[in-house]
């Protein structure tokens, strides 16, 4: 069982978080010191760790600290009562994998621990994946069994532990933050910080006081020095998300970074030398944007020094059933309290047919979404989200239409062959709407996020129906 190291120096809140992972099947180990914490984990390896951040002695930012540079895998959980912005963007920064607020909702961190754990997989486990007849389904936490996924395990093998600029591209929600981490921490930098950021969050300004720093009085607001992120990742990586969305000026600064590997913060004249690996993502063709000026082609080419093209999910179907099977069971365990669940095939043909325009992403929130929704342990169409049943790509001939909810076989109901399909499918969904209104008690809100519509749209429907059908 995962053992689950929890550090707060509230004798209470360790008794609380204890036993709610001792009822989810993990085996909870809990301190109210951090310094007899950290005598544990130089003689063991916790697959998860659920520190306090304001404590007597050891903090628990000193425990994520220690726990990143002994084991960067090990997932840390940061709670807090301090309501302070900074606290949060300051430890995830420096690498927990999620950060709660007290009070907190005991469903919310039992959540946050299974997606821990579900992440961290034992390396026994990994191994035996590895050398089995399953290999090349992953590399890191990255699955897929396709072609295309083959080949982009292939090259991420060869370049990891170089210190070459890459370029990842692809759609949003394929994974381009999962591949750059992967990077890391297959190669000598794991010790060190990874570092990212999304370079579409932040106007231009704050964005470059991030990446450089500044000086005191830079700017209004500027009311101490404040290092950047190429200086907290020093000596390790540096993930610019979005990079498609950088401001010209600062491109150029950012070219220069690159050639001289110098930095100069904000209002300041020093150059402060930098030694990390930058990797940069783009959900967008940079030599697209090249041609209309949006984007320097000199910093293009010193960014794709190696390019990763990740293929959309469209366009590796094969890998639909095992990413499946993994988000199951992922998130199964939330639901069910390590009870499996399993999956009927129409709903698992029902994902094979759609196209998954949201990639990766969306497949993990539809199979999240059918956990929680399921009854008796069994997944079957009606949980999945409603949009993934369109009527283009899972049509009443479609094995996995061939089954309403109920059980009852749709092809051996008589259709009322003669009436126009505009009434027909008007009928259908006027009857969908109803039944999944029904489903939520009449909240509209609930059922209109069923739906996959907003509730404007839900309520013109329903209005346009009463007029229809007084």
């Amino acid at each position: 069982m995962p053992r689950v190291l929890i550090i707060d120096d509230d004798p209470g809140m360790v008794q609380v978080i204890s036993d709610l992972c001792a009822q989810a099947g993990h085996t909870p180990i809990s301190y109210t010191s951090g310094e007899r914490a950290l005598a544990f984990m130089h003689r063991h390896d916790p697959q998860l760790i659920v520190t306090d951040i304001r404590m007597e002695g050891v903090t628990g930012m000193e425990v994520l600290r220690t726990a990143r540079a002994r084991s960067p895998q090990t997932p840390v959980i940061l709670i807090t009562g301090n309501k302070q912005p900074e606290m949060a963007v300051e430890g995830m920064r420096a690498g927990a994998f999620d950060f709660m607020l007290k009070p907190f909702k005991v469903d919310d961190l039992l959540k946050s621990i299974q997606r821990a754990i579900a992440q961290n997989a034992a390396p026994g486990e990994q191994q035996h994946e590895a050398s089995g007849p399953r290999e090349h389904l992953r590399f890191e936490n990255i699955i897929g069994r396709s072609a295309r996924m083959r080949a982009v395990f292939a090259l991420l093998e060869k370049v990891a532990d170089s210190d070459s600029t890459i370029l990842i591209g692809g759609e949003s929600g394929t994974g381009k933050e999962l591949v750059a981490k992967a990077l890391h921490f297959k190669s000598e930098r794991r010790n060190q910080p990874f570092v990212a950021i999304n370079c579409s969050a932040l106007p231009e300004n704050l964005l470059e006081s991030e990446l450089f720093g500044h000086k005191k009085g830079a700017f209004t607001g500027a009311v101490q020095d404040k290092i950047g992120l190429f200086e907290e990742a020093e000596g390790g990586t540096v993930f610019l998300d979005e990079i498609n969305s950088m401001a010209p000026l600062l491109q150029t600064k950012l070219l220069r970074v690159l050639q001289e590997r110098t930095i100069r913060r904000v209002g300041d004249n020093q150059l402060i030398p930098i030694h990390v690996r930058v990797l940069a993502a783009t959900n967008e063709s940079l030599q697209d944007k090249i041609k209309t000026g949006g984007f320097r082609q000199d910093l293009y080419y010193r960014l794709a020094v190696i390019a990763v093209e990740i293929p959309a999910l469209r366009n590796r179907p094969e890998d639909i059933p095992l990413l499946a099977e993994h988000f199951l069971r992922k998130h199964s365990c939330v639901k069910t309290r390590h009870q499996i669940v399993h999956m009927e095939d129409a709903a698992l043909q029902a994902l094979c047919a759609y196209e998954w325009p949201g990639n990766v992403r969306e497949l993990e929130n539809a199979m999240e979404r059918a956990c929680v929704l399921c009854e008796a342990g069994v997944i079957k169409v009606s949980d999945l989200p409603p949009h993934v049943l369109t009527k283009e790509n899972f049509g009443c001939g479609s094995p996995a239409f061939s089954k309403s909810h109920s059980g009852e076989d749709i092809s051996s109901v008589a259709l009322p062959i003669g009436e126009k399909l505009e009434s027909f499918l008007s009928t259908i969904e006027r009857r969908f709407i109803q039944e999944t209104l029904a489903f939520n008690k009449g909240v509209r809100e609930k059922a209109a996020q069923m739906l996959g519509i907003s509730t404007a749209t839900l309520y013109r429907k329903i209005e346009s129906e009463r007029k229809t059908h007084p």
